[in-house]
């Protein structure tokens, strides 16, 4: 598995991380497996949220990996908090509850990635940066980022926050693809030219903050995917005649379309299935052309100007 330096900090890790909200919807033997999978594939980053199944994927996920010291050292951990019931809330007094939940769940003494889950509008960045110096100061927490900020909402944190922000988590796929969209059709009078992020993939690129991809097989908010839709048959045409030339699927491909940006994006990969997180790790050996690149950007229904 090839490795990447996330962000600005010292971590490296796999190209790959494997998204565990679903760890809930398996049974244990059938999460052990696929724990083990990962390992023996390289993907030794685990991304966790406290709202995955109420903290319950966290406990699995943990009880799963057989967790003890030798294990911890031998695998990265993220999590994410912020996000309550009918509310976002970045106050010291959640943030420091949550990880210690969080921390309780995954039987361990430190996060090596914590990330702010979804912008809270009531948010005081200078509360933040001081439950980030006690986290920090404390051992609990080792690099802190984002998710779905933009870049005024993470300049605005990194005025006050000492440490850098290394990662920012955004939805993004062949289908999902704005902040793509808005730079290549700059200045242009069509709906694709509208800026809806904030030209945050630059703005990550400028800054030394790993974007990781969510949700990279999902059309629209969780509305289902697109490889093998009946609604995309322009585009599941083209994945698999490039498939087909590479002998891979067409999960292969719609990673590897992820991989071949520039940016050094970090896909979260959510499937529990153990063959498919395998075809998955096949894209990191895949360097797509420009030229396919572009067709499956364009058969996805994208125009170039």
């Amino acid at each position: 598995m090839r490795k990447m330096r996330l962000g600005s900090s010292s971590l490296e890790v796999p190209v790959l991380a494997v998204g565990c909200m679903r760890m809930n919807k398996i049974e244990k033997p059938e999460a052990e497996r696929f724990i083990q999978t990962a390992l023996e594939e390289g993907v030794n980053f685990f991304d966790h949220a406290d709202i995955y199944g109420h903290g319950e994927c966290e406990e699995i996920f943990a009880e799963a990996i057989h967790m003890n010291d030798d294990v911890r050292e031998n695998i990265i951990l993220q999590s994410k908090c912020g996000i309550r019931k009918g509310m976002f809330d970045f106050s010291k007094e959640h943030i420091l509850e949550s990880v210690d939940g969080i921390l309780h769940r995954l039987r361990t003494d430190y996060l090596d990635v914590l990330l702010l889950h979804r912008p809270d509008a009531l948010v005081e960045p200078e509360e933040v940066a001081e439950t980030f110096d006690i986290l920090k100061s404390s051992g609990k927490v080792r690099n802190f980022g984002v998710s779905n900020h933009n870049p005024m909402q993470i300049q605005l944190l990194q005025k006050y926050v000492k440490v850098p922000l290394v990662a920012n988590q955004l939805q993004l796929s062949i289908t999902n693809s704005t902040m793509i969209k808005s730079g290549l059709n700059v200045n242009m009078e069509n709906d694709a030219a509208v800026n809806r992020d904030g030209s945050v993939l630059d703005y990550c690129r400028l800054n030394d903050i790993t974007i990781q991809p969510w949700s990279p097989f999902q059309y629209g908010f969780f509305e289902g995917v697109f490889l093998g839709n009946e609604k995309f048959p322009e585009l599941n045409q083209r994945i698999d005649e490039i498939a087909a030339k590479y002998e891979v699927t067409n999960t292969t491909i719609a990673i590897a379309w992820l991989l071949r940006h520039p940016a050094d994006m970090q896909p979260i990969i959510g499937t529990m299935n153990t063959e498919r997180l395998k075809d998955c790790c096949k894209a990191t050996t895949i360097h797509l052309t420009r030229e396919e690149w572009y067709s499956i950007y364009r058969a996805a229904g994208n125009i170039l100007p």
